[in-house]
């Protein structure tokens, strides 16, 4: 069965070019021309991914992929937008999107993104059985995708979940920031995206509440580590 791709953008040039390069991909694509379309349209359609622009009149994309996350999909969502403001990046990320692309984009490096998310989609572990990886006073719940330190339970998005799974499952090992990105996303940013240091910064500031120590450490020039201050 083709994999389902929905795009959900106001620019009918854009849709256009998405559902005809997909298409040729191989993949079976839906189109919506608003946010509001959008999400009457996810009530009867189970895609395998979302493309997600985050300017639109009515319902933005924002507040589609807020409601898509609220409930309870875990469908990838690549979102598009025009603006580069780290500020913009982290609202959507926070809101629940798996990636983001600045317009203009290269269709090439689309579906590449396109290409990975669903990967990941596919290869995600196992983890119907109940079971928990601990690393000091930190807990890792596989069953609720939690988050758990000296008894408080911190919810986390899909992606701050794998990451902090790579360093649950890596403990004390130093990660480099290219292999954190092929493991996470599936390629290479090449270098010009923060999308890393963005989630590292989301989940520290997570795991850090109250003023808990920091457990995931920069190793300048090379990558991250779980390990204590010590």
């Amino acid at each position: 069965m083709r994999q389902h791709i929905m795009v959900v953008d106001d620019d009918e040039k854009i849709t256009s070019l998405l559902r005809r390069s997909l298409a040729f991909e191989g993949y079976e694509v839906s189109t919506a021309s608003n946010g509001m379309e959008g999400l009457k349209l996810l009530l009867t359609a189970d895609p395998d991914m979302l493309i997600l622009d985050v300017m639109m009149p009515q319902v933005d994309g924002w507040e589609v992929c807020r409601r898509v996350r609220e409930g309870g999909s875990t469908v990838p969502i690549l979102m598009l937008t025009a603006k580069d403001d780290i500020s913009d990046r982290v609202k959507g990320l926070d809101a629940g999107a798996d990636d983001y692309l600045i317009k203009p984009f290269a269709l090439e490096e689309l579906l590449a993104r396109v290409r990975a998310l669903l990967r990941r989609k596919s290869d995600r572990i196992d983890e119907s059985s109940s079971n928990k990886i601990v690393f000091d006073d930190l807990a890792l719940d596989l069953d609720s995708r939690e988050a758990i330190r000296s008894g408080r339970r911190i919810e986390l998005t899909a992606k701050e979940y794998d990451l902090l799974l790579l360093f649950m499952q890596n403990p004390r090992r130093v990660l480099t920031r290219d292999a954190i990105m092929e493991k996470i996303w599936g390629y290479d940013f090449s270098g010009e995206s923060n999308v890393l240091e963005v989630y590292i910064a989301m989940l520290r500031q997570k795991l850090e509440e109250g003023g808990a120590k920091r457990i995931i450490q920069t190793v300048r020039g090379t990558g991250y580590v779980l390990r204590g201050e010590g």
